[in-house]
This record gives structure tokens, sequence and C-alpha cells, in this order.
């Protein structure tokens, strides 16, 4: 099945005219939650007064003992420890599932059923376990071909991309289908999905001039047209007998 960059932005035009501000809230709160917002460095070399600067400041250690400099430097690194767990347990058990509900919702909207209740849609009862653990299962492959190289790393994260779609479809479909699936739903697109993303980086470069602040309105656009990606990708699996409407909880035809 053929797709074309300017078939699905149309497609996902045609979604935000009418659903547009949704949309965007979708994608804000994704941001948020992601740390996805663009950020500016408000401190620059200035010399400012809120400018920390190690090199100048004198804790006076040579008036304490060796053994409390110890203790001191042992509560930071357990304190760092502790905000790095706390942290990844965010993204594991919160920011993930998230994902998966803004997701489907995107998806959702791209078929007429623009509801905002699939903000909560991963965190409902029979769905939530699978989908941290599908999640977390992926993410790890991917973490895993990122140290052996970056390119391999990125050409997975494309492979990849399509589990959070998937689980909107069926949460319970176990982490090792989910990613093979999605595996092959990719097969032979991902360097038309990665021209896909690059086409958009005019869109984001404008959105940028703004302090970043426009970023924040592309999103919907990007978001609506990788959903719109995602349908066309999980027709051709149902065509290719990679899947079935049953797997998918699609309605039969």
């Amino acid at each position: 099945m053929h797709w074309s960059r300017k078939e699905l932005k149309s497609r996902a035009k045609q979604v935000l005219r009418t659903t547009y501000w949704k949309a965007f809230l979708v994608s804000l709160l994704l941001a948020v939650v992601g740390g996805g917002v663009p950020s500016c460095n408000w401190n620059s070399n200035s010399g400012s007064s809120s400018s920390f600067n190690l090199g100048n400041l004198d804790l006076g250690m040579g008036d304490i003992s060796n053994g409390v400099g110890a203790l001191i430097l042992a509560f930071i690194v357990i304190v760092a420890i502790v905000a790095g767990l706390a942290a990844l347990a965010f993204s594991i058990f919160v920011l993930n599932p998230f994902k998966v509900n803004a997701q489907q919702y995107f998806k959702q909207a791209s078929q007429g059923d623009v509801d905002m209740h699939y903000l909560l849609y991963a965190f409902g009862k029979g769905r939530y376990i699978g989908t941290v653990v599908s999640m977390f299962w992926s993410a790890l492959l991917n973490f895993l071909w990122y140290l052996l190289l970056i390119i391999p790393g990125i050409v997975k994260s494309y492979a990849y991309s399509m589990v959070p779609y998937i689980l909107g479809d069926n949460p319970t479909i176990g982490r090792k289908r989910a990613v093979q699936l999605s595996n092959q739903m990719t097969r032979g697109h991902k360097w038309r999905m990665f021209v896909l993303d690059l086409s958009f980086i005019g869109w984001f470069l404008l959105g940028a001039l703004a302090l970043g602040v426009g970023v924040l309105f592309v999103l919907p656009y990007y978001n609506s047209t990788k959903a719109e990606l995602y349908v066309v990708l999980r027709q051709q699996a149902l065509y290719d007998g990679r899947s079935t409407p049953e797997e998918l909880n699609l309605p039969l035809s």
C-alpha cells in the first residue's frame, strides 16, 4: 500500500480543521509530562548574581575532617541516585502509558472519534499492566541497540515507533508481539518515515523563533500526521495477513 507525505499531511489537516484545540491540549500535556517543552537557557554567562560557580565557591573544606567530607559526598551521590530512580519510575509508570493515551487520541481522532477520555485510556482496568510492560520492553530493546551504535538505534526507534499505537488498539497483545508487529508494519517504510519527520523541520524551526513556544502549535499537526501513518500501515498489515481485526480489536467488516 502506497502512502505519501502529502497525502498524510492533507488528512491530518482535515482532522485538525475542527479539532485543532483539542489536539493542541493533548500535545501540550504530552510535551509537559514528557519534558518535551522546548527550553531556553536563561543562565547566560553574563555574570548575574544567580550564576553558580563552583570554582569560586569556598566550602571551607579545610576546616572539615575528611570523614565529614566523605559523608557529604556520599549523601550527594545517594540523592542523585534516588532522583534518577524516581525519574526512571515516572517514565515507566506514568509517561509511557500517557504516550499511549495521546497516540490513542490522535489515532481515534483520525477516524472521527474525538474524545478527551482517551487521555486516561491506558490507565483503565485491564490495560495498564500490559501497556507498562510492553512500552518498557520496546524502550529497553531500543536502548540496547543504541549501546551498539547510534545509527542502529535510530533505525530501531522507527521500527518500534508503532508500539504505542498498537497498544492503543490492544493493550493486552503482549510485549513480544507488539514489538514484532511494529517491526513488520514499518519494514520497508523506515526511510520514508525518516523523510516524513525531516519534512517538519521547517515548521519546528519557525516555531522555535518565538522562544520555542511556537513549536507547541506545530505538535498537533505532527502528531496527527503520525497517527495517519499508523492507520495506513495497520491497513497494510491487515491486507498482508500480518495481523487480524480480532488481534487489534477492530470491528469486522
